[in-house]
């Protein structure tokens, strides 16, 4: 089984420190100053995280970082990057946008009121086979159905389940039904990532084995992506894969395969390298 993580971000405060703790405590990684591509490979192999996608952050402007590592390590590492839809090139941008050498995707967080002012983003990205990744935040699930609907083409991921940010437990996961009822497009799929943020559990993290199969039941395994989004999750990188690989026990071999990484390397178009 070949383990990728949908959601990891790079960020440099261009500054030649560069500092790597060996305790593998996940939560001792928020608020660093930078996080590089040497740290996230340490961090990678000590979990048995053989790929990542590298989402770039909302507060960087540049996807360079990202592209970087992904043409140095091109069968590890790949990009969803930000993509401003304000800048007067950016449909030129996003036609060609997979020409970038790395760049499969791309990942928006800003709000899209509505999709008659933005609909050129959805024919775009439709026509040039660009998978898109929206966070929570940037959608509604009225909005998401509408353009699964007119683009069915068109391949979509709700990161993070699409669940609000700040909400725990009950709260957060009383949203997961309007979430669920997407599961009809087979163009829509989620994002199982960043999930320690929406729980005060402690790992095994209990209160999510539930919410999980519900999600599983609908979306099946192909549709259903793992992620960590390791720079803010409270636990470790191998507790955040053991989680899915050893304590979820209504998954099957092939389910864990599909959902650790080949469904997401399908849907975005980034095949396993032989060996």
């Amino acid at each position: 089984m070949v383990i990728t993580d949908a959601q990891v971000h790079l960020w440099s405060t261009n500054t030649s420190e560069r500092v790597i703790e060996s305790k593998h405590t996940g939560a001792r990684l928020q608020g660093l100053s930078e996080f590089s591509q040497d740290q996230l490979i340490y961090e990678m192999d000590a979990a048995g995280v053989a790929r990542a996608v590298i989402v770039t952050p909302s507060w960087e402007a540049s996807n360079k970082l990202g592209l970087s590592a992904a043409m140095s390590d091109p069968n590890r590492f790949a990009v969803m990057g930000r993509l401003d839809i304000s800048d007067p090139k950016a449909r030129e941008t996003l036609t060609h946008w997979r020409e970038q050498p790395g760049m499969l995707g791309v990942r928006f967080t800003n709000k899209f009121q509505g999709d008659d002012n933005d609909n050129w983003v959805w024919a775009v990205a439709e026509s040039s086979h660009i998978p898109i990744m929206l966070s929570p935040s940037s959608v509604d699930p009225q909005l998401l159905s509408r353009v699964a609907e007119r683009h069915p083409q068109l391949r979509l991921i709700w990161d993070h389940l699409g669940l609000p940010r700040r909400q725990k437990d009950d709260a957060a996961f009383a949203f997961l039904d309007r979430v669920l009822i997407l599961a009809k497009y087979p163009n829509i799929a989620v994002k199982a990532s960043g999930l320690q943020h929406y729980t005060n559990d402690s790992y095994p993290y209990r209160r999510l084995h539930q919410p999980l199969r519900r999600v599983y039941d609908e979306f099946g395994p192909k549709r259903m992506f793992w992620g960590t989004d390791i720079t803010e999750q409270s636990c470790s990188y191998r507790q955040a894969v053991a989680m899915f690989t050893e304590e979820l026990s209504w998954l099957n071999s092939d389910d864990k395969e599909w959902i650790m990484g080949r469904g997401l390397g399908e849907w975005i178009g980034w095949t396993v390298p032989r060996g």
